[in-house]
């Protein structure tokens, strides 16, 4: 079986969602590239590949043979401490004294800053020069400053193109016969000479990206939008030069100058849209706090967080951003973590308990020693597993892909038959050239290539935002398909921990009785014991003194209190001790029958009370049902419990259907009958036993406090262990697939309707439409369009965040079970 590692390597300069092929079929050419998957949505490429064949550092050298610049893996520089990744059969030990770093996932990265790609020849899989390091690419590189550079050199190739092209066009046909301007004669020059010279900075810098991308588009045996404007802008211009040198006569300066200005107006404002697009990654990236503090010697030093290895003791002051994952040692305080997990409540921390990277310690002062670091950390986790959603490619956007490529071709082809019909018409060459050069630039299909990833990427951002992490494309896209949401209970819907329901007394108080039973369960470290300390507690009972604390397994305890003889438990402990319940029989078999669990007091001798407990139903879980209602989904709750428990929480909640007391083994089983049924189902789960249903399941969601085998057996994430987010990530979901829908339904119609015009199919009608310079601006404004709507699903209406009344366990901290049945 293959090794393989995934990284997502920066590629900046990806100018068009056509030219990802590029990127494609270059890097599955070398040995040891399994799967890539590029974006220019968010200039980066998923990259898929044997360790045992090829490195990271080779992957960045073949990006950069490509003509892209690649710094690396995207993640921010100040988490990643420099290390140098072996090449190939290297068998130095790139992490010594880096331990913790042994045996890991394929998700680790074994990186360091710098790329030095000493290939001798890329292709032929030689072995990287021995000093060559990966690279973390900068935050500053990935995506939003990548696009911003991009963007900035669109500016200053546009304002050069518009500059030039005003002149060109004032003493060009076009201006003195169709706009009827009389400009005087250029320095002595004929008009056609004198447009040619102002027309070279504008062909040999303006365009000349349009040249480059090409020449690489066709290097690598693909075509894209980069052929059809340097064809365009490469025919028109040769065409004018050959006949400025051989005498004069019309030529086409002003045309190929103004359609090079609104392409690159076009792509300008196109990526200045893109680049407010992927604000959610950047953000991620930017949380990592670039200085550490670590006790070094027992003083603490300030080092970059770069520098931080596992082991390292860390030294947390309040307001401090936490470095890098750590187990508290020393201290306790509460944890904002909301900008990573989306919790919205502060967590308590103390010593043993797990604490994230770029979480914020907001009270006390804590020492925490460093757990992972780097791409290890779970900040990089998050932003890797968002950056692969991005970059992922559902089965509808493979076809868009596809459409694209061919469509380009059908350009070509379309210019080429344009060109001859027209000649064959008697219209000559400038005519038959002008319609041939629109036909070409009317048909690129940049809209086409982007309509699909940039909702894609709008909407895992969206999703980020909220602590809604969607795992790939189609996950994203297959949300908007399901009717029925399958949801656990226990852990899920509820705490999965019990708490006090019901309190009744006879013949004393509930306080007197609750000060008895809390004194003995304080002994105790049963999690209904603790259940029942707790709210004692919350009530301010008096503390009484406990002498003779007896555990009895299976049954309670027994201790005496303040000279008093004190039991608490099941029936059992009762009947052994020859208690008689009286009227308190009833009301416990009432609790119990409404799937409580009731624990039974007894002072002296004599039946005192009843107190019910079970597992409550989280803060925001009837929200959460009333959400998926809202949005006309079906909520069914699974659970292993009795029928009723399953009943009390599912009427409490107002669940539609209950399949209750199914073993951990049989609940795919019950997925697979739904789906049966004609069902669409969405598993949301956070345990091991979860794992079967939740890969069954069309789409499987996991609560982020789950099991590492629930994670990673899920297509999403659901990072606040909030049942609430569910119904999110669905619309997230459903209002991506609508944007992509309208994108692609205005890319193909626009072109569907500019082409026949362009080709002059109805002529003399539309004659504006039959120039180049109008072809590019509507070809311009429709990639812009489809842009701009992706962007528009920021506003997508979600359910409000809803703070919980008690902190939330984070993405660290597994949930306990609820113990079953009494004690």
């Amino acid at each position: 079986m293959t090794n393989s590692h995934t990284t997502v390597l920066e590629v900046g300069g990806l100018h068009w969602a056509t030219s990802e092929p590029v990127i494609e079929k270059t890097l599955l050419g070398r040995p040891g590239v399994l799967a890539v998957q590029a974006s220019a949505a968010s200039q980066s490429a998923t990259v898929t590949y044997d360790p045992d064949t090829t490195s990271v550092a080779q992957l960045v050298g073949w990006v950069n043979d490509c003509g892209y610049h690649c710094a690396g893996q995207s993640v921010p520089d100040h988490m990643c401490h420099p290390m140098a990744e072996p090449a190939p059969g290297d068998t130095h030990d790139a992490h010594a004294g880096h331990d913790a770093h042994e045996g890991h996932s394929e998700h680790s990265s074994h990186v360091g800053h710098e790329a030095h790609a000493g290939h001798a020849d890329h292709g032929g899989g030689e072995e990287v020069d021995r000093s060559a390091q990966a690279v973390m690419g900068h935050g500053g590189h990935h995506g939003g400053a990548s696009m911003e550079d991009m963007a900035r050199d669109m500016r200053n190739r546009f304002l050069v193109a518009l500059v030039l092209a005003i002149p060109i066009t004032i003493w060009s046909p076009l201006g003195r016969d169709v706009l009827g301007l009389d400009p005087p004669l250029a320095f002595g020059l004929r008009d056609d000479v004198f447009t040619l010279i102002l027309s070279l900075p504008v062909v040999f810098y303006s365009a000349w990206i349009f040249f480059d991308g090409a020449y690489r588009a066709l290097r690598a045996k693909t075509l894209d939008m980069m052929v059809l404007v340097a064809v365009a802008v490469g025919a028109g211009w040769l065409y004018s030069l050959v006949i400025t040198l051989t005498g004069g006569g019309e030529v086409f300066y002003e045309a190929v100058t103004v359609l090079t200005t609104f392409v690159l107006l076009g792509h300008w404002l196109e990526m200045r849209a893109r680049g407010g697009a992927n604000d959610a990654v950047r953000t991620l990236l930017q949380l990592a706090p670039s200085q550490a503090v670590v006790i070094r010697d027992g003083q603490p030093v300030e080092v970059p967080t770069a520098e931080v290895v596992v082991g390292d003791l860390l030294l947390v002051r309040p307001g401090s951003k936490i470095p890098t994952d750590a187990v508290v040692e020393e201290g306790e305080s509460e944890v904002d973590e909301s900008m990573v997990t989306g919790e919205s409540m502060p967590v308590e921390k103390a010593p043993g308990a797990q604490v994230i990277g770029a979480s914020i310690n907001t009270t006390g002062t804590l020492r925490a020693r460093a757990t992972k670091v780097g791409a290890d950390t779970a900040l990089a986790q998050i932003v890797k597993m968002v950056q692969e959603a991005q970059n992922s490619k559902a089965p509808g956007q493979r076809l868009a892909d596809r459409a694209a490529f061919w469509l380009v071709f059908v350009a070509l082809i379309g210019g080429t038959l344009t060109f001859t019909v027209w000649m064959i018409a008697g219209a000559g060459v400038p005519t038959a050239m002008l319609f041939a050069i629109t036909v070409v630039v009317v048909t690129c299909p940049d809209a086409l290539g982007l309509a699909t990833p940039m909702a894609i990427m709008v909407g895992t951002g969206l999703g980020a935002q909220r602590g809604v992490l969607f795992k790939n494309a189609t996950a994203l896209e297959g949300t908007a398909k399901i009717d029925t949401v399958v949801l656990d209970k226990t852990g899920t819907l509820t705490k999965g921990e019990p708490e006090v329901t019901d309190v009744i007394a006879a013949g004393m108080s509930e306080e007197e009785m609750l000060a008895l039973v809390a004194a003995v369960e304080r002994e105790s470290e049963h999690p209904l014991a603790r259940a029942i300390d707790n709210h004692a507690a919350a009530r301010g009972v008096p503390v009484l003194s406990v002498s003779e604390f007896l555990n009895v397994p299976g049954h309670g305890a027994t201790a005496t209190v303040d000279g008093r003889r004190v039991l608490a438990g099941n029936l059992r402990l009762m009947a052994r001790e020859n208690v008689d319940l009286g009227d308190l029989a009833q009301r416990r078999d009432e609790l119990a029958a409404s799937g409580r669990t009731a624990v039974l007091v007894a002072v002296d001798g004599r039946a005192v009370g009843v107190i019910a407990l079970a597992d409550a139903a989280r803060d925001t879980a009837a929200a959460a049902v009333a959400a998926l209602h809202e949005s006309g989904i079906e909520v069914v709750m699974l659970t292993g419990d009795n029928e009723a428990t399953a009943r009390r929480i599912a009427e409490q909640l107002g669940i539609d259907t209950v399949i209750a007391e199914v073993l951990p083994g049989d609940k795919a089983e019950k997925i697979a009958e739904l789906q049966q049924a004609g069902k669409t189902v969405a598993m949301v789960g956070d345990g091991v036993n979860d794992a079967p249903a939740l890969a069954k399941a069309d789409i499987g969601i996991a609560i982020g406090a789950g099991t590492d085998v629930a994670i990673e057996t899920a297509d999403i994430v659901l990072m606040r262990s909030d049942p609430l987010d569910v119904s999110v990530a669905l619309r997230i979901g459903r209002g991506t697939v609508r944007k992509e829908r309208q994108n692609l339904a205005w890319a193909v119609g626009y072109n569907a309707i500019a082409l026949p015009i362009a080709a002059g199919v109805f002529y003399p009608s539309f004659g504006l439409m039959l120039r180049p310079e109008i072809a590019a601006l509507t070809m311009s404004g429709s990639t812009v369009i489809v842009t701009i709507n992706a962007l528009l699903l920021k506003r997508l209406r979600l359910p409000a965040q809803q703070a919980p009344g008690a902190p939330q366990r984070a993405l660290a901290e597994p949930t306990a079970p609820v113990p079953a049945g009494t004690r």
